[in-house]
């Protein structure tokens, strides 16, 4: 009987008997348009907001040249100074980008920060794999084993307290003394900011079915790991992608963080160090490496974000 029940549901799940899929119904197609409708004006608001920002800099920078940088009347100083050296104008950082990254070079500075956030993003990638891999397994364990999960959670919580500055180093120094290159030491500071977001994020979604669905599951025979595959992962899953979204972030910022500590060739880290040593030389050159490593981390977000809405499109359109 289960097994036929089973087929029966695999049959009519692909379509029917004759493997052709039903149209869309109304209530599902307006929910398609109501979703393009708000990625739209998503997209049109992040716009805005870039505009926003790049005409409060060219503002701040208008009225602090007009003014001498001093706030009329009470001989204040501004924060930062609007010459060209401390806030170079956006023009000019988006110019940047099309000219020789060295002298004599034939790449642009554009071409060559790409290269360089590429080295990032994939350090980064390896290190949210990692790390979400450790914060599932951890999840788990903290909702079927319930001492450890109260022995160790404050351990977790406080390990995020001790700041990414103290602790890059000391994983750059055991990485090296263990004979690692420098981006497994860089992929271990992005997964150790990522477990943490995926670990609570997933624990709540596995506590979060009601009672009342357990108790059925337990009155059907269901044992433990049936009632974690069949019912607890699948209501968990928009909280395990919530949780994937945080870590995607911080593995950015501590594959950056990373290289910054571990001394490594490349990657846009150490792109945004160099530039800073040379800034008096260029300071366009620094703000645009900014620029795109914080776009680097959009994409890398959103990337994560378009997955997460393929993997609970059936989810939401129901």
């Amino acid at each position: 009987m289960t097994a036929t029940r089973t087929t029966t549901a695999a049959v009519a799940a692909q379509g029917g008997p004759t493997g052709r899929v039903d149209p869309p119904t109304p209530r599902r197609r307006n929910a398609r348009l109501a979703a393009v409708g708000r990625r739209g004006r998503d997209g049109v608001g992040a716009v805005l907001v870039v505009a926003a920002l790049a005409g409060l800099w060219e503002g701040y920078k208008a009225v602090g040249r007009a003014v001498g940088d001093v706030v009329p009347g009470t001989g204040i100083a501004f924060p930062v100074a609007t010459d060209d050296l401390s806030m170079p104008h956006v023009w000019t950082i988006l110019g940047a980008l099309v000219e020789p990254a060295r002298r004599g070079d034939a790449a642009t500075l554009g071409v060559y920060l790409l290269g360089e956030t590429s080295v990032t993003l994939r350090e980064a990638f390896y290190g949210l794999v990692a790390g979400a891999s450790l914060g599932l397994l951890l999840a788990v364990l903290f909702l079927n084993v319930v001492p450890l999960s109260k022995g160790l959670m404050p351990w977790l919580v406080a390990s995020q307290t001790v700041p990414l500055v103290a602790i890059a180093p000391m994983i750059v120094i055991w990485g090296g003394q263990a004979g690692a290159p420098p981006w497994v030491a860089v992929t271990g500071i992005a997964a150790y900011l990522a477990f943490f977001p995926v670990t609570i994020n997933t624990l709540r979604g596995l506590k979060s079915p009601p009672k009342v669905q357990l108790e059925f599951m337990r009155s059907v025979g269901a044992g433990r790991w049936q009632v974690l595959g069949w019912l607890r992962m699948p209501a968990a899953l928009p909280f395990v992608f919530a949780g994937l979204r945080l870590a995607a972030t911080a593995s950015v910022v501590g594959a950056i963080v990373g290289e910054l500590s571990a001394g490594t060739g490349r990657g846009i880290g150490r792109a945004i160090l160099t530039f800073a040593y040379y800034y008096s030389n260029g300071p366009e050159k620094l703000y645009a490496a900014v620029l795109v490593a914080a776009a680097a981390g959009i994409v890398f977000v959103q990337s994560l974000a378009l997955i997460e809405r393929i993997a609970l499109r059936n989810r939401q359109t129901r």
